[in-house]
Order: C-alpha cells, then sequence, then structure tokens
C-alpha cells in the first residue's frame, strides 16, 4: 500500500509539473480585423509603420509583454519574421509605429519593424503576442529563435491575431 502511494504522488506530482497552463491573451488591431486584409499603410507599399495592437487578457503574474510578427507562407525555409520586440509593458497597449520596448532582429537581420511585401499571392501575418513571468535581459541582435528560446519556461499566457496581405498588382 505504501508504494502505491509513493507511485501515486510521483506521477501527480511529474503530471502537474510538466504542463504549464498557459492563459488565452486576446489580441486585436484597430487597423484590421482577425483573418482580415491589413491596410497598405503597414506594408512595403505604404509608410512601413507598424500597426496598432490592443492585447487583453494579461494575468497579473505578467511582468512583461512579447511579440512576434512571422510569415509563414514566405517563399524561404520557416517563413519571414517581420518584428520581434520583447519588454512591452503589460498594459496591452501597443500604438503605431511602437518603439517603446526592446527591438530584435527581422528576417533581414535589421532592428524593428518591417512591413508586409509578400512577392506574390496573399500571405498569412501571425501577431503572436505571449505574457512573460519576468522581463528579459536578450542582445539586441536576438531574431525570432532567439526570443522563443529565451521565453521559454516563462509564458503565463498567449495569443494571436493574423492579418492578410496581397500586394496590389501594378
Amino acid at each position: 500500500m505504501n508504494s502505491i502511494y509513493k507511485l501515486s504522488l510521483l506521477v501527480f506530482i511529474v503530471v502537474s509539473t510538466s504542463f504549464k497552463t498557459s492563459m488565452k491573451l486576446t489580441v486585436t488591431s484597430p487597423d484590421f480585423k482577425d483573418n482580415g486584409m491589413i491596410p497598405s499603410k503597414f506594408t512595403c507599399e505604404g509608410e512601413q509603420a507598424s500597426p496598432a495592437l490592443d492585447v487583453s487578457g494579461t494575468p497579473a503574474s505578467a511582468k512583461s509583454l512579447a511579440l512576434i510578427v512571422h510569415d509563414p507562407d514566405a517563399p524561404l525555409k520557416g517563413g519571414f519574421t517581420h518584428w520581434v520586440m520583447w519588454n512591452i509593458a503589460t498594459d496591452g497597449k501597443i500604438a503605431e509605429s511602437f518603439k517603446g520596448a526592446d527591438q530584435g532582429f527581422n528576417g533581414a537581420h535589421k532592428n524593428g519593424y518591417m512591413g508586409m511585401c509578400p512577392p506574390s499571392g496573399i500571405h498569412h501575418y501571425h501577431f503572436k503576442v505571449y505574457a512573460l513571468d519576468t522581463k528579459l535581459t536578450v542582445d539586441k541582435n536576438t531574431d525570432k529563435a532567439g526570443l522563443e528560446k529565451a521565453m521559454t519556461g516563462h509564458i503565463v499566457a498567449e495569443g494571436e491575431l493574423i492579418g492578410l496581405y496581397q500586394k496590389a498588382k501594378k
């Protein structure tokens, strides 16, 4: 009987610590709807300003937010990353042309936002926001993979907004 109790306790500990429950953030934009078209203002055909984002549902335990904007449809291995940013305030307000946080390398190996510019067809742009239980100390030359690695074990909630874009026919 004692060994059954110990085994049950061990299974409970393993299961309860193996899965970190992640809450769901709601990510919206005043500039486009989820799965809607992104205005050209935010692309290579416009001003290349980053769109405004609103994040709600951030848990009280969150110390910062992080953002990755990625295009999995890009004709490159692994897609193309348009924006990598961390240590965003937890108030959930990311203004247009936002510069109020640490920004890493996009897919062109430049810091900051790079507007959408698909070579052909409609592409899907995933604006993934993560609520973290810490502020990150990460080098400014960090890319998407580096940020994902730094966030490991610190994500308490996450959410996503998807925008679409196709270049105008010229």
